[in-house]
């Protein structure tokens, strides 16, 4: 519940602040959230295991008790050829042993002669001893049915897990665009001031005027970054938008009022650690969905084997029925002469049905065998190489935020020597440019190793 009352207040305040004509502050938290919450894929994935839970009580229903009521009657000339009134009871248990009880009225001057006349009642039961008792074919159905919730669950979960990955990319994506736009557009800013300063001396004989070109350029070219920095923004920002859902199920377009919280810039980088690698490979080779769908789909297959090798015993058909008068309940089997029963057997001479079958299901086996090892390798790989991005990241954001502070200093140090007249402008514009770049670059590493960390959380499929 207060899951539900924090997302609701975070739509709220998104909307509320749009009203209100002020900034929001999205953070990759409330970004995740949201996605859970309200992404239609979402919302599929739990239709999903809605369905297999019902495909389950299907199976169930083969154990479901039935009453079957019939009647039927002739007559013709006058004469009562027959008159049939039966209701029977069945009830299916484990192992392939059906109970039967019910009552028959049977009538008439042309009765059934295999039939018993007038009232009379029965109880029984009916079983195939070698498909039935040592494997029960309905039993196995519904096991399997258990196997494929399990199976749907796991899928559900690989399903967040990937969605929420490219929720994290989209947004880290966005924070990125939307901090290179804010850098160029306060460069362009300062140009636009250092231009008309230009031209000022200029005007009063204090520059050349070739200097009011070379400023003017430097000015033209930061404005041609910012647009593209501004259409890249756009683009990350719809991008951004296709995770962004109502309620009610209705695409939600956020608008440029919404920012990217301040932790970004603030991060201690070094302070940030994953778990450890070898710990992380040994509980994904236990619990990732993928390996637990392998192990859900061998247990299906599984069960599907024996029930294949029991499809190469004889088939054993046995029914024994105790019968008693005017409804009575039928006696014990001891002292009751009034039976009837019966015993039906057959067996393909060849059974090549059966024995195909059966080595299709263990060629199946074998090879999902192969995959789950393949799938494990693949994990195994897939974390490991995530893991060393994000070390290397981290060692090169280490590197680029030094080159930054290096080239910030310079192009500090050569606007302040411009300012009292002893560098060119040139100079300053090319240290100024070198520096833009660096920053650039640190913002874009930044942005990459924060998509690594969530990354890493989705090799080992822990993002749901």
């Amino acid at each position: 519940m207060r899951f539900k009352i924090n997302l609701l207040l975070i739509l709220f305040a998104f909307v509320n602040n749009i009203l209100i004509g002020q900034e929001s502050i999205l953070t990759i938290d409330n970004t995740i959230d949201i996605v859970r919450k309200f992404h239609p894929i979402v919302k599929q994935s739990y239709l999903q295991k809605e369905i297999s839970n019902k495909e389950l009580l299907v199976a169930k229903s083969n154990f479901d008790p039935s009453i079957q009521i019939s009647s039927q009657e002739k007559e013709f000339g006058g004469l009562l050829y027959y008159k049939y009134n039966n209701s029977e009871l069945k009830i299916p248990t484990w192992y392939g042993i059906d109970i039967k009880a019910g009552v028959e009225n049977n009538m008439g001057e042309k009765t059934d002669p295999s039939l018993s006349k007038y009232k009379n009642s029965y109880l029984g039961i009916s079983m195939d001893p070698f498909r039935g008792i040592l494997v029960d074919k309905r039993k196995s159905i519904v096991n399997q049915a258990k196997y494929f919730v399990e199976l749907t669950k796991y899928e559900q979960k690989l399903v967040i897990n990937d969605l929420i990955l490219d929720a994290t990319i989209a947004y880290w994506n966005w924070v990125n665009a939307f901090y290179v736009h804010d850098l160029y557009k306060k460069s362009a800013e300062n140009n636009k001031q250092r231009f008309d300063f230009v031209k000022k001396a200029y005007m009063s004989g204090d520059r050349a005027a070739i200097d009011t070109t070379e400023s003017l350029m430097q000015l033209q070219t930061i404005e041609m970054m910012e647009v593209q920095a501004f259409i890249e923004l756009q683009k990350a920002k719809f991008e951004l938008s296709n995770f962004f859902w109502t309620q009610d199920g209705m695409p939600y377009t956020f608008d440029s009022i919404i920012i990217p919280d301040n932790q970004f810039k603030l991060s201690r980088i070094e302070a940030i650690q994953l778990a450890n690698l070898e710990q992380t490979i040994n509980s994904s080779m236990l619990s990732h969905p993928k390996i637990e769908m392998m192990n859900q789909k061998m247990g299906i297959l599984d069960i599907e084997k024996k029930i294949k090798t029991v499809e190469l015993f004889p088939s054993l058909k046995m029914n024994y029925n105790l019968l008693e008068k005017n409804y009575q309940l039928p006696g014990n089997f001891n002292n009751n002469n009034n039976y009837k029963y019966g015993f039906s057997i057959s067996l393909p001479l060849f059974q090549r049905q059966a024995r195909g079958e059966l080595g299709k299901t263990k060629n199946k086996i074998e090879s999902l065998g192969w995959d789950k090892k393949y799938i494990a390798l693949e994990i195994e790989n897939k974390i490991k190489s995530n893991y060393t991005e994000f070390n290397s990241l981290k060692q090169q954001i280490k590197l680029s935020e030094s080159s930054l502070i290096a080239n910030k200093v310079l192009f500090d140090t050569e606007h302040m020597k411009f300012s009292m007249g002893e560098s060119s402008l040139f100079l300053m514009n090319s240290r100024e440019m070198k520096y833009l770049e660096s920053e650039q670059k640190y913002l874009s590493l930044k942005a990459k190793f924060f998509s690594s960390f969530y990354k890493n959380k989705w090799a080992s499929a822990t993002l749901e």
